[in-house]
């Protein structure tokens, strides 16, 4: 019994496993531990096309660097494991200690004789589920923070352009990331791709609106209920009801088609992008981090906050691991 407990505070596997390996190794204790291992890279290659959508998320910092660790699994009841979420601080200690600069870097730490990639190997044995490092994010900064939000399924980082910032104030701004999930830190770091599509997107929607609008303006000028005429399943519905004649019905349906052609033929062109502009800007208030609303204070933007608490203070990048649906 006291090798079997010597091998389960070694290996952290299951009581039987451990004396199942004792066993096999008549009392080898070293042996035994390498047995373990290997059937943790058996589990590992057995699982290998299992879905680990759960997890461990976690972040920390510690002066210019800061980082996130999820280590994946496939339940929920793992996940919650102390073992896991130990697992999980302990790697994530090991990236910044070691200042992992990528996944492959921080896979290669060695500790106690083994890879940080052994021992994520040998989680998924424990466990027998399949076990992967999932997310890993890095920030390098004067400044960094992190926050960690209730649940571990959550994390974030920022980093910040000038030393000391007061911590309130970094756990302010990284809270803020978590709950309101920025694209980018400025308008200048928003991906020129995103804007394109942002724009297709407000050019289509304000062209059909501009229709729309002409449409129901020429059926309430016949007097015809517009809402009654929206679609082809509201005609036929509100036929059915008598709200509306099969003469009114071939009347709107006319209606809507000689409108919305001559008026997608003669759009305003620069009405349509003074709207789009406009559309954007919305985009940029949401989705940018300095511009956002301040969660804490509604009378104050992101970069007001940053300017207030520290003039000059501004953020420099962010990461967000998140496991759950945003």
């Amino acid at each position: 019994m006291a090798e079997i407990t010597k091998l389960r505070h070694l290996t952290s596997a299951g009581l039987m496993d451990c004396k199942k390996a004792l066993a096999e190794t008549n009392g080898d204790i070293e042996a035994a531990v390498e047995i373990l291992r290997k059937k943790g890279q058996a589990v590992a290659a057995k699982r290998e096309d299992r879905n680990a959508a759960e997890g461990c998320v976690l972040a920390k910092n510690e002066g210019s660097f800061a980082a996130i660790v999820a280590l994946n699994c496939e339940t929920d009841f793992v996940a919650k494991n102390a073992g896991f979420v130990a697992l999980t601080q302990k790697l994530v200690d090991l990236a910044v200690a070691n200042k992992c600069k990528s996944l492959d870097e921080l896979k290669a730490v060695q500790v106690d004789g083994l890879t940080v990639a052994d021992l994520v190997i040998e989680e998924g044995g424990k466990t027998g589920e399949k076990t992967e490092i999932g997310s890993y994010e890095w920030i390098e900064a004067p400044s960094t923070t992190s926050y960690n939000h209730l649940g571990n399924k959550l994390a974030t980082i920022c980093g910040f352009n000038v030393e000391g910032v007061d911590y309130q104030v970094g756990r302010d701004v990284a809270m803020q990331v978590a709950s309101m999930n920025p694209v980018a830190v400025n308008r200048e770091a928003v991906p020129e791709s995103v804007i394109e599509s942002e724009k297709s997107v407000a050019i289509e929607k304000t062209k059909q609106e501009q229709v729309r609008k002409a449409v129901d303006a020429a059926l309430s000028k016949a007097g015809i209920n517009p809402a009654h005429v929206d679609s082809e399943a509201h005609i036929e519905s509100n036929m059915a009801k008598g709200w509306i004649t099969a003469e009114d019905a071939e009347k709107a349906r006319k209606i809507i088609a000689e409108v919305s052609e001559q008026k997608a033929a003669n759009l305003p062109a620069q009405m349509i992008e003074n709207i789009v502009k406009g559309r954007i800007n919305k985009f940029y208030k949401e989705n940018v981090l300095v511009e956002q609303e301040f969660v804490k204070d509604g009378n104050l933007t992101i970069g007001q906050y940053l300017e207030q608490a520290q003039k000059g203070l501004t953020v420099v990048s962010f990461k967000r691991v998140n496991l759950n649906q945003d």
